[in-house]
């Protein structure tokens, strides 16, 4: 089946001043903060359809970052601790501190869904096909798990992670059911296991075998989808390799997870980063099945400069060796705002870049 969308973006977009302004203002209450979460939303929808796009997102404004309305939606995590992590800025310059709130403290109990709230208001006003996204359940174990806390409801990674699949795989069945037309699940973990540093950690930190949390991985992310399918609903995964500000955390090709990822996972499309040397060759891709899409992320948002069409068009000629062309599709590599705070570009920028996707995708394809 050819793919359903030529130009793409990953969901997230920069923060108006405004809605950041109002986080960090005591005296804006909740539902001041909504009434200009609804206008920004409505005003960056237009602005989505003005460029061109086919499939809309509320550019994740409700959220504090990618995964927070999990942490929403139930009970048991401690946001007031925090697991250190490394990252490494997009120059790839010295490693930097940095940290991801939220330590498991109970046994999760959800009491809300995660994303009703955007869908009700997305339904009401976009003008077009709506993508609403998710984090992975593989997210939160590597991140949330502290040993002599969480190893107290839960034994180890595993018992915590099938714990939370149910959770996804209940939000993943309700949006198909109200007819969202484009569901995302936004998986980082997955990088781990092409870079040697993360797959050192994950043996000597979370005490298990790369290979094996690898084909977990896989399960969960299928758990998570099974029974979703239906006709004219895409669902999809985006591999990120880190997007905080800018920065990243793992490099490497797609040649150590290709076969075991592209050939198991459930899903219609894969969103890839390859807008940097760090993503290795096209040449993984000769695993995806046949019928399946591939939204080459080309276009970087963690920098201002703006691409070359015709750099972008040779790569997908590229691309298209591995993956017949009808089969691909494009985007930029990630969001432009992982976290409320946003990547270190502004929304000129980002909107330009947008509008290459868009420009870049009708010369290929004559659509997007």
């Amino acid at each position: 089946m050819a793919a359903k969308y030529r130009a793409d973006h990953v969901g997230s977009l920069l923060r108006p001043e405004e809605i950041l302004r109002a986080h960090g203002d005591q005296k804006v209450d909740r539902q001041q903060l909504k009434g200009l979460e609804d206008r920004h939303i409505q005003r960056v929808l237009q602005r989505q359809k003005e460029i061109g796009f086919k499939v809309f997102t509320d550019g994740e404004f409700r959220r504090r970052n990618f995964m927070s309305d999990f942490n929403d939606s139930v009970e048991g995590i401690d946001e007031g601790g925090a697991v250190p992590r490394s990252w490494q800025a997009s120059s790839g310059g010295t490693p930097q501190p940095s940290s991801v709130p939220g330590i498991v403290v109970s046994r999760l109990r959800q009491t809300r869904r995660l994303t009703q709230h955007e869908v009700n208001f997305m339904k009401q006003h976009s003008p077009g096909d709506i993508k609403i996204t998710l984090p992975t359940a593989n997210q939160f174990p590597a991140i949330y798990y502290k040993r002599g806390i969480t190893d107290k409801v839960y034994p180890n990674h595993s018992a915590l992670l099938w714990d939370i699949v149910p959770v996804l795989k209940a939000e993943i069945q309700a949006l198909v059911n109200e007819g969202v037309q484009y569901v995302q699940i936004d998986a980082p973990r997955y990088s781990y296991y092409i870079d040697p540093k993360w797959r050192s950690y994950i043996k000597s930190e979370m005490g298990v075998d790369p290979d094996q949390a690898l084909e977990e991985a896989v399960r969960a992310d299928n758990a998570c989808l099974e029974g979703a399918k239906r006709a004219g609903v895409v669902l999809a995964i985006h591999l990120c390799r880190g997007n905080n500000r800018s920065q990243w955390y793992a490099e490497g090709g797609y040649d150590a997870i290709a076969e075991k990822l592209f050939g198991n996972l459930q899903v219609d499309a894969f969103l890839l980063e390859y807008e940097s040397e760090r993503a290795g060759t096209f040449e993984p891709l000769r695993f995806v099945p046949r019928g399946k899409t591939v939204v080459l992320g080309l276009v970087s948002s963690k920098v201002a400069q703006l691409e070359s069409q015709d750099h972008l068009m040779r790569r997908i000629e590229e691309a298209g060796k591995y993956v017949p062309l009808e089969n691909l599709a494009l985007s930029p590599q990630c969001g432009f705002a992982s976290t409320m705070e946003g990547n270190l570009v502004t929304e000129d920028d980002q909107w330009r870049k947008l509008e290459l996707v868009v420009n870049t995708a009708a010369k290929v394809w004559g659509k997007v």
